[in-house]
């Protein structure tokens, strides 16, 4: 084996994409970069986006702390709640990071600029991308038929028992030009975790993201969720997620990464309670190699990042180096 850094790409967004980056962060032999959903419409990312205009900061804060540095002091500070202060009602609820990243934006005209100045400051060792820099909309269309858009809306529908059919981006947004530039030059590309139809699909939807992949000549990695996510999701498998992201990227996924731990029974009937089911591996199309491991390993249904980045490279070892 003739060892190499490696190059890899991260696709996703919400909570899952930052416990990916931690891991990953470690491995002297990776160069680490994230592909950032940017469609998000609930809480404080929302709240900035109607208030000041700005693209949502939630999902791209979170990636970089997740390659800060001094991650734990990072996120103490940034991801802290403002207070109610009298005479600034409208910053009340926002976190100090949220704040910090829209301001820097709008200083300097360059959602890209922003970010990459909060990563000089953090000392982050990876790149943070987000995907497009065009506000759209993340929108459905359910088996009934009906439709709705925005990141909640979607969610809520499909957690309420409606199965989702049909995912898009409204308007459709173009992929970044420097994404559309590094995405090529990547050795592999990795997929989630993360919630499946408002964080792993949009950033996959915007146009351009197709023919980058497409010219990407090493593998596609998808790290399957833990767990269903809602009514919406009942019978969905990790089969399903793989076929999901097939048709949206145009190229077969390569790996399939699946969880085959299970926590406590305690644990388990509380996400019952809440329609969310251990996610079965179900019919997984012959072209994709499956990599089953005990990534749950808690009372928190989120991926060991120990355990996932030790996976991740003995997959991409065997594969990208002889």
């Amino acid at each position: 084996m003739q060892l190499r850094e490696l190059k890899v790409g991260c696709f996703g967004g919400g909570t899952g994409l930052p416990s990916v980056l931690g891991g990953l962060k470690t491995n002297p032999w990776l160069n680490v970069n994230a592909i950032v959903t940017m469609f998000d419409s609930g809480g404080s990312s929302g709240a900035l986006r109607d208030q000041l205009g700005v693209l949502p900061p939630g999902d791209i804060l979170k990636c970089t702390l997740a390659l800060a540095r001094n991650e734990s002091e990072a996120r103490r500070v940034l991801l802290a709640r403002l207070p109610t202060l009298e005479q600034h009602e409208r910053l009340a609820g926002h976190t100090g990071g949220n704040l910090l990243l829209s301001m820097m934006e709008r200083h300097s005209g360059d959602f890209l600029a922003a970010v990459d100045g909060l990563r000089a400051l953090l000392g982050c060792v990876g790149r943070v991308w987000p995907a497009s820099v065009e506000q759209a909309s993340v929108c459905a269309r359910y088996g009934d038929g009906t439709t709705t858009s925005g990141e909640v809306q979607v969610d809520e529908l499909q957690i309420e028992g409606r199965l989702v059919r049909e995912v898009w981006l409204d308007p459709v947004p173009h992929i970044h030009p420097a994404v559309a530039e590094a995405i090529p030059g990547f050795d592999a590309a990795i997929i989630g975790p993360g919630s499946f139809f408002t964080s792993l699909l949009p950033p996959l939807l915007v146009a351009g993201m197709r023919e980058a992949l497409a010219s990407m000549k090493g593998p596609i990695l998808l790290v399957a969720n833990l767990l269903t996510e809602g009514r919406g999701m009942n019978g969905f498998t990790a089969g399903d997620a793989v076929r999901w992201i097939s048709r949206v990227i145009g190229r077969d996924v390569d790996v399939l990464l699946v969880n085959r731990s299970r926590p406590e029974p305690e644990t388990l009937a509380r996400y019952a309670a809440e329609h969310k089911h251990p996610l079965p591996l179900g019919d997984v199309p012959s072209c994709c190699e499956v990599v089953e491991g005990e990534f749950w390993d808690g009372e928190i249904a989120r991926h060991s990042r120990r355990r996932l980045s030790y996976a991740i490279w003995g997959v991409l070892a065997r594969r990208l180096l002889h």
